[in-house]
């Protein structure tokens, strides 16, 4: 087909699509049309299935609602093209160029294909877009079931509400890319570069996520079950999970504990969880008073609102931990890591020591963030009062409106803390070594 007839077709095309005399719809299926330039071409609802498009330039193209069923489309520049309700069913799309396409509502499932082999016989083609360019691509609504999306780019991409059921996405790029509310059963995530993507809601039930890279990601309220989050790197990610999905011996423990809590000691038994992984667990308003918690992974767990009065945390992982309103008064926390924690309200005051009578001896019991890790910390209106602090990291924390009264920070490194606001102890006060560490 020469580039005269092409340009012919799109003419004729376009006063179809106006409803004018002498217009036509475009039907190019199964034509050779590799390497041909349709920039910025109306090519709405025209009838493209089976054709070489390999090669081909459609930048800024209007192709919504074409029909491009098992299109052949490798390395095609679909740049800012719009294939909103496209049907792109066992399409080839193998290292196209789709930054800034829109294809909301395209239908991207794999296609049945007559297969050459046997006669009469039926074959399902996945779509294939291994390696394909579609950041900032607009695929809200899209059905990308059983779509091949491997080594693929989807920066910033949109895939609210997506069908994409047993696509594979091994080794992706989705970084930033909102799959809020998105069908992703099944799903192969394995490999892949999710940081900060927005999953909230998403289903991704049965999906596979080894090695994937979900550091600030947004899961609050996805569908997990079956997930192995074993060999998944989620520091910093927003989400949960309940108690109850946890071994029968941790929830056992808890249980125990909370008798113990109860009956002041008279039945359960304390916690011991040292060395548990924990990480993301949803315990907000639990009472952990006094258990041991050394070496425990906690890392991004829901704590709000939690007792740890007295609790041992040395050397436990908090990192992104929710613990605002807590209250940890006199608990040992030392070399613990609460890097990017929430810590805003929550109480690191002393705890009274009483004597053998009940009465109390006028000493103080502080709390020991010694050699703690709080880089990037919240500690908005925090109370601090007495705890010891010394070598501390404080880097970048926020202390604003804290309490310090009286703490001991001998050695603490607050570079590019914000303290503005916040009760700092006198000089005489961080020189004081008799605090009881």
């Amino acid at each position: 087909m020469t580039p005269q007839e092409i340009l012919s077709i799109i003419e004729k095309h376009e006063r179809w699509l106006r409803r004018l005399t002498g217009g036509a719809r475009a039907m190019l299926a199964l034509q050779d049309l590799q390497g041909h330039h349709f920039s910025h071409a109306n090519l709405q609802n025209c009838k493209l299935s089976g054709a070489n498009l390999s090669d081909c330039d459609f930048t800024a193209a209007n192709l919504s609602g074409a029909d491009l069923f098992a299109a052949r489309m490798t390395r095609a520049v679909l740049v800012n093209c719009n294939l909103t309700n496209a049907d792109l069913r066992g399409a080839h799309l193998r290292g196209a160029r789709m930054k800034s396409a829109v294809l909301r509502g395209a239908d991207l499932r794999g296609g049945a294909l007559l297969d050459r082999r046997s006669a009469n016989t039926l074959r399902m083609e996945p779509s294939d877009l291994r390696g394909a360019e579609m950041d900032d691509a607009l695929l809200a609504n899209a059905n990308l079931a059983g779509a091949d999306l491997s080594e693929c780019s989807l920066v910033g991409a949109d895939c609210t509400g997506a069908q994409m059921t047993g696509a594979n996405l091994s080794r992706a790029v989705l970084k930033n890319g909102t799959f809020t509310g998105a069908d992703m059963r099944g799903v192969n995530l394995m490999g892949s570069n999710l940081t900060g993507a927005r999953l909230r809601d998403c289903n991704l039930a049965g999906a596979m996520l080894s090695g994937a890279n979900l550091r600030g990601a947004d899961l609050q309220g996805a569908n997990l079950d079956g997930v192995d989050l074993s060999n998944v790197d989620l520091l910093g990610a927003n989400f949960s999970r309940a108690a109850e999905s946890f071994s029968e011996t941790i929830q056992r423990i808890l249980a125990q504990h909370q008798a113990w809590i109860a009956s002041s000691g008279a039945k359960g038994a304390r916690a011991n969880l040292e060395g548990q992984n924990l990480s993301h667990i949803d315990l907000n308003g639990a009472n952990l008073s006094g258990a041991n918690l050394k070496r425990v992974n906690l890392q991004g767990a829901k704590l709000r609102e939690c007792s740890l009065v007295m609790a041992d945390l040395v050397d436990a992982n908090l990192q992104y931990a929710d613990l605002s309103r807590s209250a940890l008064d006199g608990a040992n926390l030392r070399g613990a890591d609460l890097g990017g924690a929430r810590l805003d309200a929550a109480h690191f005051g002393p705890v009274e020591i009483k004597g053998p009578d009940g009465h109390d001896t006028g000493r103080k019991w502080p709390t020991n963030l010694s050699g703690t890790r709080l880089a990037e910390a919240s500690l908005v209106g925090t109370v601090l009062r007495h705890a010891n602090l010394a070598g501390a990291d404080l880097r970048g924390a926020d202390l604003t409106r804290a309490n310090l009264q009286a703490a001991t920070l001998r050695g603490a490194d607050l570079a590019g803390a914000r303290t503005e606001g916040a009760v700092l102890p006198a000089a005489h006060d961080d020189e004081d070594d008799d605090a009881l560490t």
